[in-house]
């Protein structure tokens, strides 16, 4: 069975998929900012773009969740994923400076023939837009089932990734596989297990240079 979307997708269109690949250089940007990757942390005030020509992924997982930061908590879309492969990854963050103004920090990975490679991926998103199939999915499934058979990662644990804890028994919809083509997203947060960027390429520039 394959279901086929097309189009954005907002925070009250909550069944409809948040693409996990923004994830990758997520993590990244948390190790720079603190020195290693965090297992538990809070969010901070500021989210990032990704974009990705394509995400090629196994083992999906989407739920509702919360993260908290400083400013407050904000709902996202959590989505998890087994393994992926993901082609010309950018992910962008502008970080305001006081005086000297915006600084954008851009990575870009994955751009030749060898990809970005993540294994048990969460990204914590708000916005999506991207082509996205998926295969043998089941959508309105508890969220407390995902992930049982090991097919899927199932839900992080509440407090990784800043996340709060889920809603016991709420929506949450999986499948076997999925393909995510032109994809651009902002999110929160990610963690993952492992993450392989080739071709990595990190710049710091003065002003708004997102990836989109």
């Amino acid at each position: 069975m394959e279901s086929l979307a097309r189009g954005g997708t907002r925070w009250k269109r909550f069944a409809v998929v948040m693409v996990p690949s923004v994830a990758a250089t997520a993590a990244i940007g948390v190790a720079i900012a603190q020195g290693a990757l965090a297992a538990s942390f809070s969010v901070s005030g500021q989210q990032f773009k990704v974009t990705a020509s394509e995400l090629d992924g196994d083992g999906f997982v989407q739920y509702g969740a919360l993260d908290k930061g400083k400013n407050g908590q904000h709902p996202v879309a959590v989505v998890g994923l087994n393994s992926a492969k993901i082609t010309n990854l950018c992910q962008s963050v502008v970080v305001p400076v006081p005086v000297f103004g915006d600084v954008t920090m851009q990575l870009k990975a994955g751009g030749g023939e060898d990809k970005v490679l993540a294994k048990k991926l969460y990204i914590d998103a708000d916005d999506l837009q991207t082509n996205a199939t998926f295969t043998n999915v089941d959508i309105g499934v508890s969220v407390d089932d995902t992930g049982a058979d090991g097919k899927t990662p199932g839900p992080a644990k509440p407090g990784e990734g800043g996340r709060g804890a889920y809603l016991p028994g709420s929506f949450a919809q999986q499948a076997e596989h999925v393909l995510f083509k032109d994809v651009k997203q902002r999110a929160w947060a990610t963690t993952a297990g492992t993450f392989q960027l080739s071709g990595l390429h990190m710049s710091v520039s003065r002003g708004k240079n997102e990836c989109y």
